[in-house]
This record gives C-alpha cells, structure tokens and sequence, in this order.
C-alpha cells in the first residue's frame, strides 16, 4: 500500500502576490492523480485532477492551444 505524502509546490513563474495554485505531481504516478490546492488555503480543499488530464492541460498551456481571457 502506498502511503506516499503530497509533494506541494507552486510554479516558479507564480511570483504574483500569493494568487497562486500549488500541484503535487509526485502522486501522479503511484496514484494517476495530480492534487491541485489554493496556496492560500493549505488547509482548504484539493481537487484530485486525472493525472493524463493535468498532462493535458500543460502541453495546452505549453503549446499555447488553450487561448486567453
């Protein structure tokens, strides 16, 4: 059984004034899941995003696909 601890960390491109989300990629593997969190609320709720759908979302971000508000 994995009792692997969330590993959080905020982008290093997120020096915005603390709006900020923070991952924890290391559970992608051993659980399929990327927890995702407010850094201002840490102990707040985490939405448990798919780990292929969080892959998805930074290859859109990356490849710039995902557009702008």
């Amino acid at each position: 059984m994995t009792t692997e601890s969330p590993r959080w960390f905020t982008s290093s491109y997120s020096n915005n004034g603390g709006d900020c989300i923070e991952v924890a990629v290391n559970l992608a593997a051993s659980r399929g899941i990327v927890p995702v969190r407010d850094s201002k609320v840490v102990d707040g709720p985490v939405v448990a995003v798919p780990a292929s759908a969080f892959a998805a979302f930074v290859a859109g971000v990356r490849g710039g696909t995902l557009g702008t508000v």
